[in-house]
């Protein structure tokens, strides 16, 4: 049965807040990572490449805070520290120069690292009665796997 967050017992808006802070850490570093592409980005595809950089970025700023006001409206923390989130992410940072098909490799993998996150975190909230996190997880996991799409186009 649906219910709303605060109808949810604490011991599930416990566990889907932990999947939640597992999805705004992975798209913490994501963000970071498609900025930084952003900025150093070279090549042929520079502009393309620039661009597409910068959508993802911005998608994923708006997401991170969307994930983690969802985290507070079941009444709990949000993780807020850049160390936090580095050390809870599956996605890790890239530290040094990439060519710009190194970057697009790296932000596949993570745009699908958090395809595969959010689509969990809305399995759990759909297990425990949370529809309203289970939906904003499943629209989140559909951006993700259609930037990995435009990410896999530019490898083939």
């Amino acid at each position: 049965m649906s219910q709303t967050a605060v109808a949810l017992s604490p011991d599930a808006r416990a566990q889907i807040a932990d999947a939640l802070n597992q999805s705004v850490a992975e798209t913490a570093v994501t963000t970071m990572m498609a900025q930084n592409f952003h900025w150093n980005v070279t090549g042929m595809a520079f502009g393309p490449l620039h661009d597409l950089f910068q959508k993802i970025y911005e998608d994923h700023f708006v997401a991170q805070d969307d994930l983690a006001e969802r985290i507070r409206q079941l009444d709990v923390p949000a993780e807020g520290t850049l160390a936090g989130m580095l050390k809870r992410s599956k996605v890790s940072e890239h530290e040094g120069k990439a060519t710009d098909k190194e970057m697009i490799k790296m932000l596949l993998d993570a745009q699908e690292t958090l395809a595969s996150t959010v689509a969990g975190a809305g399995e759990l909230a759909a297990e425990l009665g949370d529809t309203l996190t289970e939906d904003l997880c499943i629209a989140r996991g559909q951006t993700h796997e259609k930037f990995a799409w435009f990410l896999r186009a530019h490898l083939q």
